[in-house]
């Protein structure tokens, strides 16, 4: 049945991405899309590239301080995990780099998989709520256009929802504990497999410990500006390959559009959901659609191929293997189950 359930999300992914690509190649002229392609100017990619690893180890940093009330981890210990980590998203299917992390800083550092994805899930709020800043931010200067509009509204109430949930949790520590223990005492009769469950109860919560720390949630907050401000200016730099221009807030705006749209279940990669809607948000701002499409392409690969390979190289650092990803992926699967 698990298997099932996760070749039916695989589907879905793919069926997602399927169609968004559909969408992205309607109206295009592929030759058009081709020329623009070969008249970049790809000397522009490597300041882009060297910026996005600035915000790779910003990512890093913020994780640092996300996990300081669990365990302090150096940096330099940390970094290879996080690179490996959005290698296996670019790469395996059901989004694995997410777990792998957590997966290989328990083996590394002893951090509880439980304790670490709480931290990891904390992440994720902070992303979403920093790409509606920027696209609040960008109002004034770039009216997001329909139908992404409607997108961002439901997102804003996912993500502030989904952040106040996890501060409750946070703040008031004992009364969730007694709540939990309540709800796993009276479903669960098995003293064994109740026991089990509340430890990983426990340990999810501890991942939270950071949400009760003013000076945590401040740098938590601080190094997700900083993250999504640095690959904006990958963006900008990329811009600079291709004959057109657009504002620094278009592509604030672009950033926040597309990684909102990523939150969807697509393929490994972000294949469509990531090229369609940075295509639209140029085309409304006046860039032709097939050197949006070329942009957007040589901007997707640049963000995909670095991380990609540097991840290929840790893992083999690291000593991680392919089956590794698999076995991370049903561990978290079952620790999930069993909360």
């Amino acid at each position: 049945m698990k298997n099932v359930r996760r070749w039916l999300v695989l589907a879905l992914g793919l069926g997602i991405s399927g169609v968004f690509v559909v969408l992205a190649l309607k109206g295009l002229d592929l030759q058009e899309v081709w020329v623009g392609l070969k008249q970049a100017r790809y000397g522009w990619l490597i300041p882009g590239v060297a910026v996005y690893f600035v915000a790779v180890w910003a990512r890093t940093w913020r994780w640092h301080y996300l996990l300081r009330p669990i365990k302090r981890v150096r940096l330099r210990d940390l970094f290879p995990i996080v690179v490996i980590g959005y290698m296996g998203n670019n790469v395996y299917p059901f989004r694995a780099g997410e777990v792998i992390r957590a997966w290989v800083l328990k083996r590394n550092e002893d951090v509880s998989i439980s304790a670490s994805l709480a931290t990891i899930i904390v992440e994720r709020i902070f992303d979403g709520l920093v790409m509606l800043i920027f696209v609040f931010a960008a109002l004034p200067f770039a009216p997001i256009p329909s139908p992404f509009d409607r997108i961002v509204v439901w997102m804003t109430a996912l993500f502030f929802g989904a952040l106040m949930m996890f501060f409750v949790l946070a703040l008031r520590p004992e009364l969730t504990q007694r709540l939990y223990t309540r709800v796993i005492e009276a479903v669960i009769p098995a003293e064994s497999a109740r026991k089990s469950v509340l430890g990983l109860a426990d340990r999810f919560l501890e991942g939270l410990a950071s949400l009760r720390s003013p000076a945590d949630l401040g740098m938590t907050l601080v190094t997700s500006i900083v993250i999504w401000l640095t690959e904006t200016t990958k963006y900008w730099f990329v811009m600079h390959a291709f004959d057109f221009q657009v504002s620094f807030f278009v592509l604030m705006l672009m950033t926040a559009v597309v990684n909102l749209a990523t939150t969807l279940p697509s393929s490994p990669g972000y294949v469509g959901t990531f090229d369609e809607p940075g295509i639209e948000i140029l085309k409304v701002f006046g860039v032709g659609e097939n050197i949006a499409a070329a942009y957007t392409l040589v901007l997707h690969a640049a963000l995909w191929l670095p991380i990609t390979l540097l991840g290929f190289y840790y893992m083999a650092r690291q000593g991680v293997r392919w089956g590794d990803f698999t076995q991370a992926t049903q561990a978290v699967s079952e620790t999930a189950e069993n909360v």
